[in-house]
């Protein structure tokens, strides 16, 4: 129970740390990420904060992604709703200062693609399941024969044509994000020395029933303490 306490709290962390990247290049104020320019378009087509435009994304990617035959884990829902609750904390908290200045801007970018490959790490490094999107690009992946970065491709323009045309900020920001993320998820992956392919990712049912097991271990240890 103590490794399993342990592994949610690195997953909490690195979802909270993926909340502070993204509201770092939001307020960066240079162009929003990919599916941060949806999220924006839907906050302005629809009255809702931005956390829980990305709830709402996260859910219905989700659903498509299980339709698709994907397998859902902790990770994959909590990434969910958890993400959004963070975002919202932290643009409501006015921690991050919203910059208009490009250079400035241009740096709080760069700060947040790393925070969030940093909180990759942890995230991923638990090994409760992958996020929604990411398991949607996996679904793809396994549909159509296409390359991963292909489908991750498609998928992050399509998210931004719509968004764009929902309303969402796109600018030079967008591109970096969409170039850089990649970069420096491998920079910082490789400084840590992590391989994610070596992550074995656990389903919710793998989950629920090693909790299981744990409690009744922990009632036949109980139950011979008292005996004895």
């Amino acid at each position: 129970m103590k490794y399993f306490f342990k592994r949610l709290l690195k997953l909490n962390l690195g979802l909270f740390l993926c909340a502070v990247g993204i509201v770092s290049t939001l307020n960066a104020h240079i162009g929003y990420a990919p599916w941060e320019v949806f999220h924006v378009g839907l906050t302005k087509t629809i009255d809702m904060s931005l956390g829980t435009a990305s709830i709402l994304t996260g859910l219905v990617i989700l659903v498509v992604a299980v339709f698709l035959g994907e397998k859902v884990g902790l990770g994959t829902i909590l990434n969910m709703i958890l993400i959004g609750i963070f975002i919202d904390v932290i643009i409501y908290s006015n921690i991050i200062p919203v910059l208009n200045h490009f250079l400035l801007g241009l740096l709080m970018m760069i700060a947040g693609l790393f925070i969030i490959a940093i909180g990759s790490y942890f995230y991923i490094g638990s090994g409760f399941g992958a996020g929604p999107r990411d398991s949607l690009m996996v679904a793809l992946n396994r549909k159509t024969g296409l390359s991963i970065g292909v489908c991750r491709g498609i998928i992050e323009l399509s998210a931004v044509f719509v968004g764009w045309r929902l309303g969402g900020l796109v600018g030079v920001g967008t591109i970096i994000s969409a170039i850089g993320i990649g970069f420096s998820v491998q920079i910082t992956f490789k400084l840590l020395k992590f391989n994610a392919a070596r992550v074995r990712h656990e389903t919710l049912d793998q989950t629920l029933k090693t909790l299981r097991y744990k409690k009744e271990e922990i009632s036949v240890v109980e139950e011979a303490s008292v005996n004895n």
